[in-house]
């Protein structure tokens, strides 16, 4: 199977800038379906990393090939986990998702990856349990944050707006959501992703390059590590 990588902008903005963006964006994009009455939806995803937290390293010395993994539910219930693998090369990103059943996630955060090697045919599954085997994949972070999305469905172009981004190492309450919970941004600052295949059709461009903000390489997961080591509650060199 060939991998298509696809380009994936971010930039750290104001509560200010992101509401003319969304209001501009509005008028010629169509909402994302998932959201709820509100134009919202809830997103949670716990982050894995080895013994060596060689995800964050990696992100924080700026290697351009990178892969992470993490199990994700939307909204207050978690009838439908995903496990998901992101990797990143040369600035363009590929995502693989499977279905996770509560048994596998269950496995997953007791350790019993082995025992879940041999039960499943799902290749994303096994290679993460292979990982977990060989490099001791743990769970790391939880991140939380509310997102409103928009998409052009012809040229594939998805711009999602995610706020009140939040961190926490209370792991075994992933799924109930009653974990204690730290801000990664300051108060009023966000994040907008841009993420098409090859070309960003211009009035789209324009939208984004007319609020004069500056990309940046924003990793939610590698910034909420930096959040807990700060807090005491984690530590990695």
């Amino acid at each position: 199977m060939i991998k298509k990588y696809r380009n994936e902008w971010k930039y750290c903005c104001t509560e200010k800038d992101l509401g003319i963006i969304e209001q501009r964006l509005a008028a010629i994009m169509e909402r994302d379906s998932n959201a709820d009455a509100g134009g919202k939806y809830e997103i949670h995803s716990l982050y894995f990393d080895d013994y060596k937290d060689t995800c964050a390293k990696e992100n924080e010395a700026g290697i351009s090939d990178r892969l992470k993994y993490r199990v994700r539910y939307y909204g207050s219930g978690y009838d439908f986990l995903k496990l998901e693998c992101k990797q990143k090369k040369d600035g363009r990103c590929y995502k693989e998702s499977s279905p996770l059943s509560l048994q596998e996630y269950q496995k997953i955060v007791d350790g019993d990856t082995e025992e879940l090697f041999w039960q499943t045919n799902d290749p994303l599954l096994k290679r993460f349990c292979a990982g977990s085997l060989s490099r001791r994949l743990l769970p790391r972070a939880i991140v939380d944050y509310e997102r409103i999305a928009y998409v052009e469905e012809i040229t594939n172009v998805r711009i999602t707006l995610d706020m009140n981004i939040s961190v926490s190492d209370e792991y075994s309450y992933f799924l109930d959501g009653t974990y204690m919970r730290y801000p990664v941004l300051d108060r009023g600052r966000h994040v907008l992703e841009v993420k098409f295949d090859y070309i960003l059709p211009g009035y789209i461009r324009h939208i984004i390059s007319n609020r004069n903000l500056i990309q940046s390489a924003f990793s939610k997961y590698y910034l909420g590590r930096k959040i807990l080591q700060g807090t005491g509650k984690q530590r990695w060199m």
